[in-house]
C-alpha cells in the first residue's frame, strides 16, 4: 500500500515548502484509486512484485523540483498531487493494465502509454487532453 509519506517522501520540504492542503486531498483521491487498483491488479496475477511492493519512482514534485527533471511536463500533473510513477522495471503492470483496460477505467485512473515510460508505470487521477485511457504525452 502506497502512503502519503511514501508520496511526499523524496521531497525535502524545508527546500521546496510544503504542499498545499488541495494538493494533499489531490494525493489522498490519486493513492485510493492506485491501491485499489493495485488490489485488484493482484486479484489477477498474485505474485506480481510491481504490486504487491510498489515503490514511488516520482510522487508530487514542486515546480521548482519539476523544471529540473528532463522531459518533465511544464504543467505536469505530479505538481498538483493528481500523478505518480511507480516502479515497473520488467514492464508487468503497464502490460497487465494494456491487457485489461478495465482496471484503469474501475479505478478512474488514466496511464501514460508504456512506449513513453520504460521502467516506471505513470498513472494519474485525471484525464489527459486527449481523453485517452491510455495517452502519449
Amino acid at each position: 500500500m502506497i502512503t502519503l509519506e511514501d508520496y511526499f517522501g523524496r521531497i525535502t520540504f524545508a527546500q521546496f515548502g510544503s504542499p498545499t492542503p488541495e494538493i494533499y486531498s489531490n494525493a489522498e483521491v490519486l493513492l485510493k484509486r492506485v491501491n485499489g487498483m493495485l488490489e485488484r491488479v493482484l486479484s489477477v496475477v498474485p505474485d506480481m512484485e510491481a504490486a504487491r511492493n510498489p515503490v514511488v519512482n516520482s510522487g508530487w514534485r514542486p515546480p521548482a523540483y519539476n523544471a529540473t527533471i528532463p522531459g518533465a511536463a511544464a504543467r505536469s500533473r505530479h505538481m498538483t498531487g493528481e500523478a505518480i510513477d511507480l516502479s515497473d522495471p520488467e514492464g508487468e503492470l503497464d502490460d497487465i493494465l494494456t491487457n485489461n483496460f478495465g482496471l484503469l477505467m474501475e479505478a478512474e485512473l488514466w496511464m501514460e502509454h508504456p512506449l513513453a515510460t520504460k521502467g516506471w508505470c505513470h498513472l494519474q487521477s485525471v484525464p489527459p487532453k486527449s481523453g485517452n485511457r491510455i495517452f502519449y504525452p
